[in-house]
């Protein structure tokens, strides 16, 4: 399951070490109950822990690729609709990720580990590095990294943060803080222990200001053994910034390494048809002149 196909797609304040359990609020388990930190710790996991086998278990945990076709929605900075898109994206998580626009196929977006390229009409260029950041940064808050990894960092806090209802549905929430000083909640449905939000609290590391994010999971369906929210939204500081609908999920199909490297770019750049691609024109005045800069 992926929630940022462009990505695509850990969190927050101090180690266990630092705290050592002094300074930790005490969870509240409801109906005035008060876990101490080692309780609250130990129902936390017991929470993420059905939380992995009602999304499919080993199958879950033991992953190794996925291809997704859907559609995207996309929004201004004022949280307005501007359109949707349909995609193709394929991952091997965690690092590995490339997306295609459909049916085009001629803007492509892909990143593996700590570099990355895109693909448009003009060519193959390489991702700038604020793009690498980002998405590194996506992976490290990602809710299948994180019940998948993350919460196996040693640095990481965990803990039982209560009960609440949730999209008209009883809730338990869990608070993760990661090595990077992030802090994140996890709602998960009381009922099937699906997870239901995530929100993710951080600083911007330019502004210093705080930010707020927030991710929502509905309409869960089974594939290849797999539970995946056929809807995600994402909004950032109260305003919508992602829909994400996906139509079909398949897992462990073998996609190769390759998939995710410059050369397979270069390679599919090359069989596009010429309507799908602009050259540098040249002026006579030696200056250089796209004969179509516009992107679909």
């Amino acid at each position: 399951m992926k929630t940022n196909p462009r990505m695509i797609l850990v969190f927050a304040a101090a180690t266990l070490a630092v705290c050592g359990g002094a300074g930790i609020p005490l969870a509240h388990a409801g109906q005035g109950q008060v876990l101490l930190p080692d309780e609250s710790t130990a129902k936390a996991n017991k929470i993420m822990q059905q939380a992995v086998q009602a999304l499919g278990g080993d199958a879950y945990l033991n992953l190794r690729d996925v291809t997704c076709t859907g559609r995207i929605g996309q929004f201004d900075r004022n949280g307005q609709l501007t359109g949707y898109g349909k995609f193709l994206d394929y991952a091997k998580p965690p690092f590995m990720d490339r997306t295609e626009n459909l049916p085009q196929h001629n803007e492509i977006d892909v990143f593996n580990k700590d570099t990355g390229w895109n693909l448009d009409r003009g060519g193959v260029s390489d991702q700038p590095q604020s793009a690498v950041t980002d998405f590194q940064e996506g992976v490290k808050k990602d809710l299948d990294y994180l019940l998948r990894r993350g919460i196996h960092d040693p640095g990481m806090v965990i803990r039982y943060d209560g009960q609440d209802v949730v999209d008209l549905k009883e809730a338990d929430w869990v608070q993760l803080i990661d090595p990077d000083d992030r802090t994140i909640r996890i709602a998960f449905d009381s009922t099937t222990h699906l997870p239901l939000r995530k929100t993710v609290e951080s600083r911007d590391p330019k502004t210093r200001t705080t930010v707020s994010e927030l991710e929502y999971y509905s309409l869960f369906f089974p594939a290849n053994g797999i539970q995946t929210p056929k809807q995600v939204t994402r909004a950032r500081n109260g305003k919508t910034t992602l829909q994400i609908f996906y139509d079909k999920c398949d897992y462990n199909t073998g996609l190769s390494d390759s998939l995710f490297t410059k050369q397979a770019l270069d390679d599919w750049y090359a069989k596009l048809p010429n309507k799908d691609k602009y050259h540098d024109k040249k002026k006579k005045s030696g200056k250089d002149q796209d004969s179509d800069s516009s992107k679909p």
